[in-house]
């Protein structure tokens, strides 16, 4: 599903790119099944995406807050170095199951610890060091989630945001709650000192954060 982007050219970007593993096909349609928002799914041009962000990083320790049913932890799990780590964290029992199941058909259920329970809380016991972050779940917790990472980054760390631009609407005149968080969240970044952020038109918009340098 396009957000931003015209759907014929979003189309044409996924006919150009290499296609994900069959699983994940079952993976889009099981969560089409199950859930009343499936859009919140990365789906695989934004998948690939940020697999190719662990590559490149080579990130040895990720975290993800928003597990959803899966589909982006594999994503990130599949292009781990030896050794790497993701830690992914959801309320939702039901949805983290079916990651587990994926997880687990994808070979890449020792690389993923899926944790249930309010984010906030399981945040406060993580040391870190995070080599990569990526935000993806309530956004009224958005900046919430941001300040409780930043201190745990690793000396390259940094941070991914999704749906910064929220369908469009990050641009309209007042907005419901989820609305009002992002913009507040991304004028919360925008005008943070300690950082560096760059935002992207894809899909639903991904704002790149690092620690700003010297």
């Amino acid at each position: 599903m396009s957000f931003i982007v015209n759907e014929d050219v979003e189309r044409y970007a996924l006919e150009h790119t290499t296609p994900d593993a069959a699983f994940f096909r079952r993976l889009e349609e099981e969560t089409r099944a199950i859930s009343d928002w499936p859009q919140m799914m990365v789906g695989p041009l934004e998948g690939q995406f940020l697999g190719l962000l662990v590559w490149l990083s080579a990130a040895q320790q990720v975290l993800e807050i928003g597990t959803f049913t899966g589909y982006s932890s594999i994503s990130m799990a599949l292009n781990l170095p030896e050794g790497g780590r993701i830690i992914s964290l959801d309320v939702n029992e039901e949805t983290t199951a079916v990651a587990r199941r994926y997880a687990k058909e994808a070979g890449v259920d020792n690389r993923i610890d899926y944790r249930v329970g309010p984010a906030l809380e399981a945040l406060e016991a993580l040391d870190g060091q995070f080599d990569f972050v990526f935000i993806d779940a309530d956004k009224e917790n958005y900046v919430n989630y941001y300040e409780a990472v930043l201190p745990k980054l690793a000396e390259r760390g940094f941070i991914v945001a999704d749906n910064v631009l929220w369908s469009g609407r990050v641009v309209e005149e007042g907005g419901d709650d989820s609305t009002q968080a992002i913009k507040a969240f991304n004028e919360h970044v925008s005008s943070d000192d300690r950082v560096e952020s760059l935002m992207l038109t894809v899909r639903d918009g991904m704002t790149l954060i690092r620690p700003r340098r010297g």
